[in-house]
């Protein structure tokens, strides 16, 4: 009956950052930016997901490029619900389904509140879901990194996306400790920003720092030291400049972030019981999502906790994979899903 129910429906990761869809049986078919650029003479959407996002501080007045979500919290519900339609109906279109109402597997992250859970819901199914399951993110990742979550073993992952990072202690599908930090690779990007501001007297646009961090950012000293060129606006003539920005310089403006972070895998492993401590131990830590790219970071948390860090294969698609996995697996890993807030 399950296999039946899931036939034709869904996995949807909305991230700050990037949507993902899974289609079971097809797997991973949407793989976007979460930006939408709207028309505001008229209200309805220019673009969205790569072709927004090449819009981003560079449309007209009456085009407004939003990205709806902060925090892995939908800010913007009328944008998000428009945005989900449409990839709803992108998803459908060469089926025979005229009304897409697909059922939908979501991820949550783990520290919203039932309301911010209900509105998570209620604009899935506002564009188009027949019906919501929710699973939360850190969940998802550990599944997508085929770990053992359903045995009696402690499981450690590091979820680090775009707008918040998740560290969670996982045993017997659930979650034994966990915290929950509004540090991702959104706020990396502005630390960068806000450096050269401060350094240089430029403004740099939000896409010249992204392609920074990306560039030479790390999280540890590199063995061949590197410098990019960048331009941006001069914060006294107003014109436009271009100043030379170092590795060295680019970690000293992300450490500070990446420290909370640290400090939370520290604070989580010092809240995890005994046994599963001693798990952790042994298998190490999971690095996870499109922030643990950062070069050197499993280093630099190696170095703070003195336990094995790992990054998983392909870690920006560790959560789709893992609730792609959930879909085609219902009958055996239901029980990851969460209460509804509609109950």
């Amino acid at each position: 009956m399950l296999k039946k129910i899931f036939s034709k429906d869904i996995a949807l990761d909305l991230g700050t950052t990037n949507v993902r869809v899974y289609v079971r049986g097809k797997g991973l078919v949407v793989n976007e930016p979460t930006v939408v650029a709207i028309n505001t003479r008229n209200d309805q959407i220019v673009a969205i997901g790569s072709n927004a996002l090449r819009m981003l501080g560079k449309a007209p007045k009456h085009i407004s490029v939003i990205q709806p979500l902060v925090n892995g919290v939908i800010s913007d519900f009328e944008v998000t619900e428009k945005m989900l339609r449409m990839i709803f109906n992108k998803v459908h279109h060469d089926s025979f389904t005229l009304i897409p109402r697909p059922r939908v597997v979501a991820s949550v992250p783990l520290d919203v509140t039932e309301v911010e859970k209900k509105s998570l819901e209620d604009v899935i199914l506002q564009a188009g879901a027949r019906t919501v399951f929710l699973v939360e993110r850190p969940v998802a990742s550990a599944i997508g990194a085929r770990l053992p979550v359903q045995e009696s073993i402690g499981n450690l992952i590091v979820e680090l996306g775009g707008g918040i990072s998740e560290i969670a202690v996982i045993s017997l599908n659930g979650i034994v400790a966990h915290k929950s930090l509004k540090v991702g690779g959104e706020l990396l990007s502005k630390n960068i920003i806000d450096y050269v501001r401060e350094n240089f007297g430029v403004l740099l646009g939000q896409q010249t720092a992204e392609a920074v961090k990306i560039k030479i950012g790390s999280a540890a000293s590199v063995s061949k030291s590197q410098e990019m060129k960048i331009k941006g606006r001069d914060l006294v003539s107003g014109l436009p400049r271009e100043v030379v920005i170092t590795d060295t310089q680019v970690r000293e403006a992300v450490l500070p972030s990446l420290k909370i972070i640290t400090e939370g895998v520290r604070d989580t492993i010092e809240s995890t019981p005994p046994e599963l401590v001693s798990d952790i131990y042994e298998r190490g830590v999971i690095l996870s999502g499109g922030a643990s790219l950062l070069k050197g970071l499993d280093k630099l948390i190696r170095k703070k906790i003195n336990i094995s860090v790992y990054l998983v294969d392909d870690p920006s698609t560790a959560v789709i994979r893992g609730m792609g996995l959930i879909l085609e697996d219902f009958d055996n890993l239901k029980s990851v899903i969460i209460p509804s807030a509609r109950d």
